[in-house]
């Protein structure tokens, strides 16, 4: 599997445009390649596209724009694609109970030597995962974790031929297995391969591309403008993609991504804007197309 470069990472503004339909492709995407093992912990195996999107969601959140920086950003998420015959994956411990985060951890120091992937008929040689040692500390263990599963090729060649396999965790407070199986092992049989698949596809970067400097975020159904003047605070105009769409003619579903969105870029004007009051107008827009109008109010 390639690593990533800084020309497959958009910008912030071309991000935006495609964010709302490129993040449910993912969340998608992931939900396949998610196992959980037990109660408390869970993998999420990383590709390409997984680790592309946390890029994208980090230097959106931080609003990085320097290339350099971005770099910095696609350095360190490549060191967790995988490499040939290899997954690689992020652990979770997950343990909801706040007062107890710190005496789970702590009982489950060690568990770096007790997570494999085992194959049918090599239960004697599992594929044991490596742990990024960076992250490891004799008397502590964080919540995440970084690792690998490298295959052998008598492991490749077992999986390859439809060997059963399921995860393992035998740490002596915690023992629990999962099966990989179903959407789940043809997701990661691609990894496996070197392969992984286009979530922002041609349609998306078009749009990405295309849509002009005022466009923040457009979906095929709605899109998000930013309008600004010299000395006029900033407006939003939230408006349906589809020039024939009116309040008494949309679509419940049209009605409810709209609103969604509204609500979702006022809060962030809001915040933008120091605390402000954000006015919505709900307009007939050019033509009558149906948008809502998003205000900063002193």
């Amino acid at each position: 599997m390639q690593p990533l470069t800084v020309a497959e990472i958009l910008d912030i503004d071309a991000y935006a445009r495609v964010r709302d339909d490129y993040r449910a492709r993912v969340i998608a995407h992931k939900r396949q390649r998610r196992v959980s093992v037990g109660p408390r912990v869970s993998l999420v195996f990383e590709d390409r596209e997984t680790l592309r999107y946390q890029i994208q969601e980090m230097t959106r959140v931080e609003r990085t724009t320097d290339p350099q920086k971005v770099q910095v950003e696609v350095d360190v998420y490549n060191e967790l694609v995988p490499g040939p015959g290899e997954l690689s994956a992020t652990l979770f411990i997950e343990i909801p109970e706040l007062d107890e985060i710190q005496a789970e951890l702590d009982r489950l120091i060690g568990i770096d030597a007790h997570v494999a992937l085992v194959l049918a008929g090599l239960e004697d040689e599992p594929v044991v995962a490596r742990f990024d040692e960076r992250q490891m500390e004799e008397d502590r263990i964080s919540a995440v974790h970084y690792l690998r599963f490298r295959f052998s090729d008598p492991q490749l060649a077992a999986w390859r031929e439809g060997a059963a396999a399921r995860l393992r965790i035998d740490h002596p407070h915690y023992g629990h297995e999962a099966p990989i199986e179903g959407a789940t092992r043809e997701s990661l049989s691609h990894d496996l391969e070197g392969e992984t698949p286009v979530l922002l596809d041609a349609d998306s970067l078009r749009r990405a591309a295309e849509a002009g400097p005022d466009v923040i975020l457009e979906t095929p159904a709605v899109r998000a403008r930013r309008i600004s003047a010299p000395g006029t605070a900033e407006r939003l105009v939230v408006e349906a993609v589809a020039r024939d769409a009116t309040f008494a003619s949309a679509e419940p579903a049209l009605l409810a991504e709209l609103t969604a969105t509204a609500q979702r870029l006022a809060a962030e004007l809001q915040q933008r804007a120091g605390g402000a009051r954000v006015r919505l107008d709900l307009l007939a827009g050019e033509r009558g197309q149906l948008r809502i109008e998003i205000h900063a109010v002193r």
